[in-house]
């Protein structure tokens, strides 16, 4: 009888349920010949530290055999055109179902990429337009029509009965051809009659005279046009396409109609007039004008800001121009008009044009006296455009622009140029045509201009007409979808023309998710890296309700998560671990929450369980030093102001969209880097910044982007120990007797490289429609360097293999040389240390990237003075265990005399601060107020806060 063999944390033997994924003998960077179940229809959370393997076993096997096996099934001629796709290192996955995967990667950050773009609402928006728009003229508010024969002949149906009608359309005269010549031509077509029609009579509402073509032939040119009133142009003149009396019509009778209506639109080219007992004149049009306007038909690529068609001409849509930059020509909104805020009104000559605003704007009641920024809207166009006799600073620019051609004005226009909005689209980035088209009263640049929240309302409220209903019925249901995604993840306070490049990473990764969300399949396997990121406790709970609602369309939802409210909802938890890199790789636990917290192999489940903590650094630091932004009122920040203590750690929290990105990253960053001579964006609105901001050397931002451009590049390089590795190396004995130099133990440069493969360690051979194939170099065997520099050994190790070790076991290695470890141990205390020293930086996700760069720093003496380090959700793809190491991380540049500022949602990190700033209380509209800034044990009692309820 057969034994059974255990493997991994699965007994191999037992009878699999049928609908179960199942993964056998995974082997994928550095998981152990794996083999784990993952049950269908549940939602499953895999967790454990850092670097254990999770991320290898979803995106990098899972995942990927997925979309291999999708790829595989379409023809080869298809499959060139898909990115090629390797299959992953293991044995075989059984009862694999369509995979999509939302990763945690940087989206687009294009100047054209939007929120509406990028969850693809704004796309069916644009159809929604087309297909259910109504064209209103500028000018009369009228809706613009295109008549078609239907519209005639349902005219013909609604008069009463006995009615005699006359179907017309205009006498064709073209400026080459006789009256004879034309009406010859019409007797060719068929016609017989024309309808003459004098003003008087129009005016008199009285029936004209109907004329035999026959007959007016015979008459000379002269008699015609005298007749014709050709002239005098006060007769109108009709060709009679036909004649009817109103009556039940049968069908054979609507379709002559019909046929008369087709050729009196054919022979009017696009006209047509009904007579009705000879008073009232009806006009049809198949031309889409109106108003003297030919306005465009609705089409889909016409609301597109990305098709030449329907981009604004001006700003090519991008809806910024370089014109005159309101914030360089008001560079201190804190100042009045009168205290010289508009900048270019100064000097001898030019302090006139402030004198002639100041007396004259004064008389009409303009507060010059008032900071700019106080101003209501209609004084700041006032102020622009001129009030009363007084001239504004847009006729202050005409004239500079009227005297260009002298040298001094071209200077000072170049002072004041910037990107600003663009004045022929308003902003809408549309051309003014696609404006036109409204459904609901709104155009299509309104409705981007509103919150997500206001958006579902007025979508829920809108009122079509039947058929529009028809018509739009599918549209509507995909955009609810999406919308209704984006309010349960929490960005119901973004517009959709928010920039893709001014979102926060969680508001970026929950996009992602609405985006595949909201196309609600049905068995399908969805895999989530972390989609927590950058959400409050109180949205991830939301977000737990999207992911579960998901689950019960009868899908599979693997998530990559260290939440503890994640794994608590979980249906299922799969724990990697024990440790991090070659340390990890196995599966540790597995089962529900309860089975997680009683395994004492488990790591997280000890977190879990409270038996191990996150460390408690004694009681909050004291300060006397600090940086006040005042008066900051960009996006939906309202005027507040903000003190930032010094040499603490400070965190600054509330829900997601209360300003928080926008206070540090948009104010604080960009106006401090600018006081300190260094170059950076513009900062948003804001007073002014005051406090000890001499006592700060620079301003570092220490954010998720890549450490590194090339595939070459990676963290021990970052950190600058690479260098003492190879001085290290270029020291030995053998490297002296062979003229080694530090350079030629560098993969970077030519010299003690591989040729063959420039460093890399192996060759690529493109294979068109299938994937790529890596070969190991056939000249170095993959070891990067030639075989005399690897003959070169420290403690019996040569550089390949020391760049094949993992920091910690290098740190181990190297401990007779000091500098070396020195500075190799701040990876290892940011929780890097499973990191192999030749790892290429672009396989590190945004978190440890960002702690590569936080090592960095750490590695650093205290020459450069005292730093202002400002840290994005740093906690991003931490365990527990490693939000230990973060913390204590932060605590030792503290102690370095350098400061932290921490945008956070992390409550263990929150807790262990030294001051908070909480901002909220709700998000969009419903926040940018100062909620809270104190200690952390006085948040708890907050009422207002929203946080305060996770402390």
């Amino acid at each position: 009888m057969a034994t059974a063999v255990k493997k991994k944390g699965v007994n191999l033997s037992a009878p699999l349920p049928k609908d179960d994924i199942f993964i056998k003998g995974a082997r994928v960077h550095n998981l152990k010949n794996v083999s784990v179940k993952i049950p269908r229809n549940k939602f499953v959370v895999v967790t454990g530290v850092s670097g254990s393997g999770k991320s290898s076993l979803t995106i990098d096997t899972l995942y990927a055999e997925g979309q291999r096996r999708y790829a595989e099934s379409l023809s080869a001629y298809a499959r060139q055109f898909l990115n090629r796709m390797n299959k992953p290192d293991v044995d075989y996955i059984k009862g694999l179902c369509p995979a999509i995967a939302i990763e945690q990667k940087v989206i687009t950050r294009t100047p054209r990429s939007t929120v509406g773009s990028m969850t693809e609402i704004y796309d069916y928006l644009r159809l929604l337009f087309a297909r259910t728009g109504k064209t209103i003229s500028p000018v009369s508010g009228r809706e613009v029509k295109k008549d078609d024969v239907s519209d005639v002949v349902d005219a013909i149906k609604n008069c009463k009965e006995g009615s005699k009608i006359l179907l017309l359309v205009n006498f064709p005269m073209h400026a080459k051809r006789s009256i004879k010549e034309e009406l010859n031509i019409l007797i060719q077509k068929g016609f017989t009659r024309v309808y003459k029609k004098n003003d008087a009579a129009k005016a008199k509402a009285e029936s004209g005279e109907i004329l035999h073509i026959e007959d007016l032939l015979e008459q000379s040119e002269k008699d015609l046009k005298q007749l014709f009133g050709a002239e005098t142009a006060k007769v109108k003149i009709y060709v009679l396409v036909d004649r009817l009396v109103v009556k039940a019509f049968d069908e054979d009778d609507l379709h002559r109609i019909g046929d008369s209506a087709g050729t009196a639109f054919f022979e009017g080219e696009g006209e047509v007039y009904l007579e009705i007992d000879g008073k009232q004149l009806q006009h049809f049009s198949n031309r889409f004008e109106l108003d003297g306007i030919k306005f465009e038909e609705p089409v889909p690529n016409l609301f597109s800001f990305n098709n030449p068609y329907g981009a604004c001409p001006v700003c090519e849509g991008f809806s910024q121009v370089l014109g005159i930059d309101e914030d360089l020509v008001i560079p201190d909104k804190s100042l009045s008009v009168y205290e010289g805020a508009v900048a270019p009104w100064k000097g001898e000559k030019l302090g006139w044009w402030r004198e002639q605003f100041v007396k004259a704007a004064g008389k009409a009641g303009f507060p010059v006296h008032k900071a700019v920024i106080d101003l209501s809207k209609q004084q700041y166009e006032q102020l622009w455009k001129g009030v009363g006799t007084a001239l504004g600073i847009d006729d202050f620019f005409t004239e500079v622009e009227q005297n260009l051609y002298k040298v001094q004005y071209r200077v000072l226009l170049s002072r004041y140029r910037g990107r600003t909005t663009c004045t022929e689209c308003g902003g809408y980035r549309l051309r003014k045509e696609a404006l036109y088209i409204k459904v609901g009263s709104k155009h299509i640049g309104e409705l981007c201009e509103m919150p997500v929240k206001e958006l579902k309302v007025w979508f829920d409220e809108l009122k079509l007409n039947e058929y529009d209903k028809d018509v739009a019925k599918r549209i509507l249901l995909e955009i609810n979808n999406r919308v209704q995604t984006l309010l349960h993840v929490g960005l119901g306070y973004l517009t959709l023309n928010r920039l893709a490049n001014t979102l926060s990473g969680g508001e970026s990764q929950r996009i992602q998710l609405t985006r595949s969300l909201g196309s609600n399949l049905t068995d399908s396997l969805y895999i989530l890296d972390e989609p927590s990121i950058g959400l409050h406790p109180r949205d991830t709970a939301n977000l737990i309700n999207v992911l579960k609602e998901l689950r019960n369309l009868g899908n599979t939802v693997v998530v990559v998560e260290h939440d503890e409210m994640m794994m608590r909802e979980a249906d299922y938890i799969i724990d990697m671990g024990p440790l991090a890199s070659h340390l990890g790789g196995e599966v540790i636990a597995e089962g529900n929450y309860d089975a997680i917290i009683s395994n004492k192999k488990s790591l997280t489940g000890r977190y879990l369980s409270g038996e191990l903590q996150i460390q408690d650094f004694g009681k909050p630091r004291k300060w006397n030093r600090s940086i006040k932004v005042e008066g900051a009122r960009q996006h939906n920040l309202k005027n507040i102001t903000v003190e930032f203590p010094l040499n603490v750690l400070c965190v600054v929290s509330g829900v997601s969209g209360s300003g928080k990105t926008t206070l540090v990253k948009n104010i604080l960053y960009p106006a401090l880097s600018k006081l300190k001579g260094e170059f950076g964006d513009k900062a948003g609105m804001h007073k002014q910044i005051s406090g000890d901001i001499d006592s700060i050397a620079q301003i570092e931002m220490v954010d998720q982007n890549p450490i590194g451009k090339s595939s070459r590049s990676n963290p021990v390089t970052y950190i600058k120990a690479y260098d003492e590795i190879r001085d290290v190396f270029s020291s030995q004995p053998l490297s002296k007797i062979r003229g080694f130099q530090p350079k030629h133990f560098s993969f970077n440069v030519d010299g003690g490289r591989c040729d063959a493969c420039k460093g890399e360690g192996e060759q690529i051979v493109e294979m068109q429609f299938l994937a790529d194939v890596h070969l190991t170099c056939e000249v170095c065997g993959g070891k990067r360097f030639k075989e005399e520099v690897l003959d070169v050994k420290y403690n019996d190790k040569s550089i390949h293999d020391v760049l094949e070790m993992s920091v910690d076991e290098a740190i181990d290695f190297f401990r007779a040389e000091k500098d070396l470890v020195r500075k190799l141990m701040p990876l290892s205390d940011v929780g890097l240390g499973y990191v192999k020293l030749g790892q290429s930086s672009d396989t590190l996700s945004g978190g440890e990237a960002q702690r590569v760069k936080l090592a960095s720093f750490l590695g650093r003496g205290n020459g450069q003075g005292n730093i202002l380090f400002i840290f994005d959700e740093p906690t991003t793809g931490l365990h527990f265990n490693d939000i230990n190491k973060l913390l204590k991380s932060f605590h030792a540049l503290i102690e370095k005399g350098h400061s932290v500022l921490v945008i956070e949602h992390n409550t263990d990190v929150i807790k262990r601060a030294d001051w908070i700033i909480d901002l909220g209380p709700e998000a969009g509209d419903g926040g940018g107020t100062l909620v809270f800034a104190g200690l952390p044990e006085d948040l708890a009692k907050s009422k207002a806060s929203r946080t305060a309820a996770f402390i």
